[in-house]
């Protein structure tokens, strides 16, 4: 089971910090803890920058999931961008394309509970992630 998406468009800086504000109240309301919040807006803050950055923009759904055992938070971003290359690259720790620190998608991954990549070169890259309540 799953909630109606709540969409946020990716174009700014400033959707970004909608975003991760979005996210810390969908976290609150489906009683994360503390510390799974955070993990969770980290991680949806450096997925909507790279959605920004490197997709030239897109959406971002974030919505409330269930399944028999627990609730969740699943987030959807996604681009009409270059796509992701090198795959299995990008998942590296340490590598970057933007002079940063190279944790974005590899950091992200591990923030999550679960963490799936759909890129085509020249179609876009779609991310989902989902946190569990513990």
């Amino acid at each position: 089971m799953k909630e109606e998406p709540r969409r946020i468009p990716v174009a700014t800086d400033q959707d970004v910090v909608r975003v991760r504000q979005l996210v810390r109240t969908v976290a609150v309301e489906a009683k994360l803890s503390l510390v799974d919040q955070t993990k969770l807006v980290t991680a949806a803050s450096e997925l909507a920058r790279n959605t920004l950055v490197y997709g030239g923009g897109g959406i971002v759904e974030v919505y409330g999931v269930r399944n028999d055992f627990r609730a969740g938070i699943r987030i959807v971003f996604a681009d009409e961008g270059p796509g992701i290359a090198d795959l299995e690259l990008a998942l590296t720790d340490g590598y970057t394309t933007g002079g940063g620190l190279g944790l974005g998608l590899s950091g992200a991954r591990r923030l999550v509970d679960e963490f799936t990549i759909e890129t085509a070169v020249g179609q876009g890259t779609t991310i989902t992630v989902t946190k569990w309540c513990r």
